[in-house]
């Protein structure tokens, strides 16, 4: 390959390809959510620093998935956004491959937070007397370090991965981001282990930490079922179903972008999905464990009561 068919210096970002009316009303809207994620997910890490209450582990990976959350949406959503109002919609080949990094080291890092939060929640309730040694903080900041790190060092193979494909035409990418599927398509060279290490890792940021989730909670399901005290059970339900609505929702879609059958789903759909990946589950998350969990709310009242009182 010679230098001008391997280097290329922009991409174009089809996006979504609406009439221009609509492409307004989708700025608005999708502008909305953005601000709503930004809102809640900073409310969130508030809270969570304002109120003693909530210096807990389980509070302590929350705040590191609000802090996810807001990266993962402002990795994708603004160049989204401008490319809505903007008639050119390209990307530098260099912000677009950093755009395909951020991307997938966030989203390894939340499926890697989850499971810790899962962790955190199957030591709390089924060995409640053992919890404050198995969940030191010393413990759960390993646990975190480690979530970010796995997460970034898997994104960098695929980058690596990448770096190494000629890319010489052509230079549309059927899609509102830099997404690591539609960016392989472009490539004029093989792209089978490419495809193959990104079936390997979605088994192993994917299956396997849903199939630790699923473990965990059927343990705590066993041991919720044996707590005599209703008010204890209910406190048990409540902060455990906020946890596996949001993992339902990222994982669900996830499995089914990486995992299912590409003919199953053609790239509008493929879309879709990481739209509501990218923004909505980032939107989504701060309202599930805001509306669904007592500790938040009474956290929320007592901080703007404080206010009050000043």
């Amino acid at each position: 390959m010679t230098e001008n068919q391997t280097w290329v210096p922009e991409f174009i970002l089809l996006g979504f390809p609406l009439s221009p009316k609509l492409q307004v009303f989708l700025f608005g809207l999708f502008t909305l959510f953005y601000a709503f994620t930004l809102l809640g997910n900073s409310i969130i890490l508030g809270l969570i620093s304002l109120d003693s209450r909530l210096h807990t582990p389980m509070y302590f990976f929350l705040s590191h998935l609000a802090i996810v959350d807001i990266a993962y949406a402002s990795n994708n959503v603004p160049k989204m956004l401008a490319n809505l109002l903007n008639k050119e919609k390209t990307i530098s080949f260099v912000p677009c491959i950093m755009q395909t990094f951020l991307y997938m080291a966030f989203a390894h890092t939340e499926c890697l937070i989850l499971v810790m939060m899962s962790y955190d929640r199957y030591v709390a309730i089924c060995h409640p007397l053992h919890y404050s040694v198995i969940m030191s903080w010393r413990v759960c900041t390993v646990q975190a370090v480690t979530s970010w790190a796995c997460g970034s060092l898997l994104a960098l193979v695929h980058v690596i991965l990448i770096l190494r494909l000629p890319f010489c035409g052509p230079h549309e990418i059927n899609h509102f981001f830099c997404e690591i599927l539609s960016v392989l398509k472009l490539a004029c060279a093989d792209t089978r282990l490419n495809q193959v290490v990104i079936f390997a890792a979605s088994v192993f940021i994917l299956v396997g930490p849903l199939c630790l989730v699923l473990v965990s909670y059927s343990r705590i399901l066993l041991a919720i079922l044996r707590i005599q005290s209703g008010e204890g059970r209910r406190k048990a339900f409540s902060t455990c179903s906020s946890h596996l609505c949001v993992v339902g929702l990222f994982f669900g879609s996830a499995i089914v972008m990486y995992m299912a059958p590409k003919s199953n789903h053609p790239e509008e759909q493929q879309k879709i999905l990481s739209l509501f990946y990218s923004l909505f589950n980032p939107m989504l998350n701060p309202l599930i464990y805001s509306l669904r969990n007592a500790e938040v709310k009474g956290a929320l009242k007592r901080v703007l009561w404080k206010e009050r009182s000043l």
